[in-house]
């Protein structure tokens, strides 16, 4: 067992305490310690740990250990626990879940069963209640993933024919649609609900019957009480299953990768939303406003989503950090100081991902400033390079230099690029040995904005069919997901429902 200071299940107050420890837990230890800990579990650990002893008991009649008059009037109690009952009761032991649990129903109980309990340890019982919190809030999480990448989806659907500049390096670089861009938000979406499949492997495997240690005395169906705990796997080595919180660590590890790409993203939906772009406005409702610069619109919810990012990578480095150089059993370091942060990430990420969606259904696009930023800047330079070597047989280096050198002259004379002038360009090919019968309409096609986005033919490029075309995958690969985490949550709901209808029936309460 871990060393929180405990009564035994029917001691009451800081008498009858276990015969090792002879005085109860410090009123600093209880304060800075126990109470926080078991207002926790109440709030978020307790319906799994009644799930838990329900299945135990289940497992107890199975080895003959308990009647079915036993193992009904039990269940009735757990049937009727509640975070209230539990709360009081834990005000006068202070003991952590398992415990005040097991002393509430001992309370109620006319007879106590010798072997309830019987070859019983926290750890594994503390180790697989967690997980199935665990595993509940992946569930809730892989949903909230879909919401946020199906809203992403909606706004590049609106925006494959609509064009903007691409930026490397922060400066104009190539023409794209507001479709091509939200259409890698998606992806990166569906990225990381892929990488969150291991993860919730992890998850799938119960660490009860693995004991303190070392693994249990009795010959315990590890795999029955998983399944009807909703696992479809056991955590086969009893020391690791008690040992590591494989699930917490690489939920967060993920979290804190897709912080960083989503920061990415709201960090270019902040520049675009300045005045110096102004491609894209958001409602006032969802603006903020200067009590200095009365002219002034900001969009502070996109620091907040940014700003939150930051707090994914945080939780990610705490529980690693925590784990680390501590010895590989079971520890209340590990168990509940080193996780303490887990719950706080899953929040943040649901909260970052329900702001951030609803930013992206309420963004409008401003076409008009972003065609002008496209027709104000010679982001045709590649194309023409192309079109130089294809069609007049210009040597690709030759081209490259080409098409550099007539932009730099262009914009020395004060030319945009809708005004090409085909003999600039034959005298920059002239000075490199070079000739081409049809400058002008190589010019007029390479800088024209519309056929920015129309001249890349290539799978996942930023022509609008190309675009509608993932869209299309991705949304397939959406519905392919959701139905996935659906099914996932409906077998935990069925094995649960199954382990009150054994309860009720004959393998249960027969003996009533």
């Amino acid at each position: 067992m871990s060393n929180d200071h405990v009564t035994t299940a029917g001691s009451s107050g800081a008498g009858g305490l276990t015969g090792r420890i002879a005085a109860g837990p410090d009123a600093l230890l209880r304060a800075e310690v126990l109470e926080p800990q078991l207002r926790f579990e109440i709030d978020a650990l307790l319906p799994w740990y009644v799930q838990l002893e329900k299945v135990l008991l289940l497992e107890y009649r199975r080895l003959g250990l308990l009647d079915g008059a036993q193992v009904g009037a039990i269940a009735d109690l757990l049937d009727r626990v509640t975070p209230e009952a539990i709360a009081r009761e834990a005000e006068e032991s202070m003991s952590d879940m398992a415990f005040t649990l097991e002393r509430h129903v001992v309370r109620r109980l006319a007879a106590v069963p010798p072997a309830w309990h019987v070859d019983r340890s926290r750890n594994d019982l503390q180790a697989t209640a967690q997980l199935m919190q665990g595993r509940a809030r992946l569930l809730d999480c892989a949903e909230e993933l879909i919401a946020f990448g199906r809203s992403a989806h909606r706004l590049a659907g609106r925006g494959t024919e609509l064009v903007m500049p691409g930026y490397t390096h922060m400066q104009p670089a190539q023409v794209i649609s507001p479709g091509f861009y939200f259409a890698a938000l998606g992806e990166q979406v569906l990225h990381t609900l892929e990488r969150l499949e291991p993860v919730y492997r992890t998850a799938a495997a119960a660490p009860l019957g693995a004991g303190a240690m070392a693994g249990q005395e009795l010959p315990w169906d590890r795999a029955r009480m998983a399944a009807l705990l909703g696992f479809s796997d056991v955590s086969t080595h009893a020391l690791r299953a008690v040992a590591q919180r494989d699930w917490a660590l690489e939920a967060c590890a993920e979290f804190s990768l897709l912080g960083v790409a989503l920061s990415r993203f709201v960090t270019d939906l902040m520049t675009w939303g300045s005045a110096g772009y102004g491609f894209i406005d958001l409602p006032d409702h969802w603006s903020g406003i200067s009590s200095a610069m009365p002219q002034k619109k900001n969009y502070p919810v996109l620091e907040r989503i940014r700003a939150r990012t930051a707090h994914l990578g945080a939780a990610y480095t705490a529980i690693s950090t925590g784990q680390r150089s501590t010895p590989y059993s079971n520890s209340v370091e590990i168990s509940k100081e080193a996780g303490a942060g887990v719950p706080a990430a899953f929040d943040t990420l649901g909260s970052v991902l329900r702001l951030f969606g609803a930013v992206l259904g309420n963004l409008r696009f401003r076409e008009d400033r972003m065609r002008e930023a496209c027709e104000s800047e010679y982001l045709g330079g590649f194309t023409l390079a192309n079109l130089l070597t294809l069609r007049a047989g210009v040597p690709w280096r030759s081209a490259q230099v080409v098409a550099g050198r007539y932009i730099v002259l262009a914009v020395e004379r004060g030319l945009p690029p809708a005004e090409p002038d085909a003999a600039l360009l034959d005298e920059v090919l002239a000075a490199q040995g070079c000739t081409a019968e049809n400058a002008a309409d190589l010019l007029t096609e390479a800088m024209g904005v519309a056929g920015g986005l129309l001249a890349k033919r290539s799978d996942g490029s930023t022509h609008p069919e190309a675009v509608r075309s993932l869209l299309t995958v991705q949304e397939s690969a959406f519905d392919a997901l959701e139905k996935r985490w659906a099914d996932r949550r409906a077998g935990v709901d069925a094995a649960a429902a199954e382990v009150d209808r054994l309860l009720a029936g004959p393998e249960g309460r027969q003996e009533w």
